[in-house]
């Protein structure tokens, strides 16, 4: 079985836990131990919630299916609480006290900066569902895989889903300076959208946590030249208050930006607001979903009693399967050759895409969905691999 409490661990209130309890399958052998922090408090709440959730059910799965090398996996739980000392600490508790073999968490890149050095100096696999720096390889080492698609593959289908579908030549400008996430996002995209020949006519920024942004809405208002469309490189917290202030403003332009938007917030805090909104994520969950997606998300409201929220839910879910995958390969719950068996992975089916990584490339490449709002309802606008793609 699962276990969600351990030494120290927190007790998770998150919807249904005890469905991923019991899985039906007796085991003679000790557990393979996975690490799995996740900010469920704090600000990443909104995304890595639903992330543990398809990781607990992929790990009910693969144990009902006779675990790995016959053994189960367990999940070893902490919140993270989105605080950079409380994952440092998490960190040591799971290589230090729990002897994981493996690490899975998180959907920011803030988090696995703060966790990274730690694996790596441990030499523990960790693979994340939902950070989508393309650079964190490169910053951290050899230890660390992405899931997911690089924020330059995202927002270079952003910026030609505006210039294709849009019809959008000019876009004004406004990121998150206080994230990695959205500063990277938003560099990509100014590189990829003038590539295509648009032009960025004006910017401005925030801070994550921000509450009102009067000030950069007025300098949309004072441009001479309307723009076709506003890039919003931002965060679950801050972009439904931040349409519901543009459209008081009487700014009826449609947004765009990348998959922090992806959250149930959206449009909780954005009410109608959010119509005209399109954002990159990394699969469509909802009414008409691919027959994929479409059994994940029954195979989770059957666990859960709910819907998946978004489409991190179904990372969480393919980055434990990626994980239980590359442990099969290594022949043994060995870090050093589960890692291996990590960067020689292709070919892997997964919700969200199939999961392949070229040599030397921690990053699978991997088509980017965009979803629309209309009518106050997330729809599948498009989806696509993009032409051009900035080098990390």
């Amino acid at each position: 079985m699962i276990s969600l409490t351990r030494r120290g661990a927190v007790r998770l209130g998150l919807c249904a836990a005890v469905a991923f309890g019991a899985v039906g399958t007796a085991f003679a052998a000790d557990p393979i131990k996975i690490g799995y922090p996740a900010n469920v408090t704090g600000v990443q709440a909104s995304l890595d919630g639903p992330m543990l959730n398809g990781a607990k059910l992929a790990a009910a799965e693969i144990n009902a299916a006779g675990g790995v090398l016959g053994r189960p996996i367990e999940l070893v739980v902490y919140d993270s609480k989105s605080d950079a000392t409380v994952i440092s600490t998490v960190a040591s508790q799971l290589i230090d006290s729990d002897k994981v073999v493996g690490i899975v968490g998180f959907a920011d890149s803030d988090s696995v900066l703060a966790i990274g050095p730690q694996v790596q100096k441990a030499q523990i696999p960790f693979i994340t569902p939902g950070a989508t720096s393309p650079k964190l390889p490169s910053q951290l080492g050899n230890e660390v895989f992405l899931a997911c698609f690089g924020d330059n593959v995202q927002a270079a289908v952003g910026a030609e889903f505006a210039l294709k579908t849009l019809n959008a030549k000019t876009a004004y400008l406004l990121t998150d300076i206080g994230t990695e996430y959205t500063t990277l996002l938003s560099d990509y995209f100014v590189q990829a959208y003038e590539h295509g020949g648009g032009k960025i006519i004006g910017k401005d920024s925030y801070k994550i946590g921000d509450k009102t942004f009067t000030a950069q809405i007025a300098k949309i208002k004072a441009l001479p030249e309307k723009p076709g469309f506003i890039y919003a490189a931002a965060n679950a917290e801050e972009i439904g208050l931040i349409l519901k202030q543009l459209r008081q403003a009487g700014i009826d332009l449609p947004v765009v930006g990348g998959d922090g938007y992806d959250t149930p917030l959206l449009l909780q805090v954005g009410g109608e607001a959010a119509n005209g909104t399109y954002f990159t994520t990394h699969a469509y969950i909802g009414e008409g979903a691919s027959p994929k997606v479409q059994a994940f998300m029954d195979a989770y409201k059957k666990a859960t009693g709910s819907e998946p929220e978004n489409a991190f839910a179904a990372l969480g879910y393919d980055a434990v399967k990626l994980m239980a995958d590359a442990i099969k390969r290594a022949g043994e719950p060995d870090p050093a050759k589960i890692r291996d068996a990590l960067a020689a992975t292709s070919g892997l089916p997964g919700v969200t895409g199939t999961i392949s990584y070229r040599p030397g490339v921690a990053v699978p490449d991997k088509s980017v969905s965009v979803i629309g709002v209309k009518d106050g309802k997330l729809m599948l606008a498009s989806e696509a691999a993009p032409s051009f793609v900035a080098e990390p």
